[in-house]
């Protein structure tokens, strides 16, 4: 999507880039603007860490169904375009955050995403054929998710997560976040756009940033929506379990 106003890079199993891609999907509709969605896997992002030393222990299993679903978009992309992909992100989140928890065998070694029982009704949903299920398990994917995670990277340096926004692409600037706990409402999320942009488009502008984050106020994680979550430090953005 060469004429795209904005490029987000997005994980889908992370919840905070979920919040935002509502918050810019909120903004795009009133702005009119093209949102090209693109791939970024916090998997391949955090391959030479320790998971054992470093992450909550159902981190592991989180971003590796972050990867296959992934391998779902980008056979999607190639199949029917990117703007099905922006379908089947919606989809995912919906059915991943925006509905009540689903009680189930989910362990620290298997997570419930990264299955064809999980992504049938996904792909029902997005209007997508249900063979692409089968590009969960299909590694020769895997270098288009890295290809563009790496091009996310080059954008922002390494030292980041999930969403990457590149803000009028390909010579505008790009950063990592805004991570935001809690949805804007129309007005909100336009005023916070404004300011994001201005703070963007200023040179030599590279940070803001604190470690203090909500828990994300999501159906999907037992969150109540009438009250903020829980704060808690996330240290590097992770909730590490060593400092």
């Amino acid at each position: 999507m060469t004429d795209a106003d904005l490029h987000f890079y997005f994980d889908p199993t992370c919840p905070f880039a979920w919040l935002t891609s509502k918050w810019v999907r909120t903004v795009a509709a009133r702005r009119d603007y093209r949102v090209d969605w693109r791939f970024i896997s916090l998997r391949l992002l955090n391959e030479h860490v320790d998971y054992d030393a470093w992450f909550p222990p159902e981190y592991e299993a989180g971003h590796m169904a972050g990867l296959y679903l992934l391998r779902v978009a980008a056979r999607t992309r190639a199949e029917h375009g990117p703007e099905a992909v922006g379908r089947l992100y919606a989809a995912l989140g919906a059915h991943s955050f925006d509905a009540d928890p689903v009680p189930g065998p989910e362990t620290p070694e298997k997570d419930r995403r990264a299955t064809p029982a999980f992504l049938a009704p996904v792909l029902e949903a997005a209007g997508l054929p249900a063979g692409l299920a089968a590009a969960l398990d299909d590694e020769s994917l895997d270098s288009v998710v890295r290809a563009e995670t790496e091009e996310a990277l080059a954008l922002t340096g390494r030292d980041v997560g999930t969403p990457i926004i590149h803000f009028g692409p390909p010579e505008g600037v790009a950063f990592f976040g805004p991570v935001i706990s809690r949805l804007p409402g129309e007005d909100e999320a336009l005023e916070l756009w404004d300011h994001v942009v201005a703070l963007a488009r200023f040179p030599g502008f590279a940070e803001l940033k604190r470690s203090l984050r909500e828990q994300p106020q999501l159906r999907g994680l037992g969150a109540a929506p009438d009250r903020p979550g829980t704060e808690e430090d996330w240290h590097a953005g992770s909730r590490r379990t060593k400092k």
